[in-house]
């Protein structure tokens, strides 16, 4: 099943759109979650473990990434693997401490035992809050 995944922050223009594929159809947001943390783990985790011969940028990239503001070699410092069940763990809290908020085809999900209709490429938007602090 391929969703389109559209990530958001709040007070940003840029929306990141991205084509997504899952193995199975989530029948709850919590489902949803754990395919895409297990999935944004698991190629996390093996880019770690690639180890480039040669670190080099050709002409064509520097200017696609000068086009996006920055240019780099892309090279890991850390090479630290991630923990699955932490990432889990850390994504539902931040889930229900209001950190993001999660819509399906334009509708809300606020809990993560609601059930959820994912169709082949459903919208499914994560919006990262952002919390303004300030004084009076």
């Amino acid at each position: 099943m391929e969703l389109i995944l559209q990530l958001k922050r709040l007070g940003k223009k840029r929306v990141i759109s991205v084509p997504y594929v899952l193995e199975a159809v989530p029948a709850t947001l919590k489902e949803l979650i754990v395919a895409c943390v297990t999935t944004e783990v698991k190629r996390y985790n093996a880019k770690r473990e690639e180890i480039p011969l040669v670190s080099f940028l050709n002409p064509q990239q520097i200017e696609e990434q000068a086009e996006a503001g920055k240019i780099a070699f892309g090279d890991i410092d850390n090479l630290q693997q991630v923990v699955e069940d932490k990432a889990l763990d850390t994504a539902f809290q931040a889930f229900e401490d209001g950190l993001f908020v999660v819509f399906i085809d334009g509708v809300e999900i606020k809990t993560l035992d609601e059930e959820v209709e994912i169709k082949d490429r459903s919208e499914v938007a994560f919006i990262r809050l952002t919390f303004l602090v300030g004084r009076r």
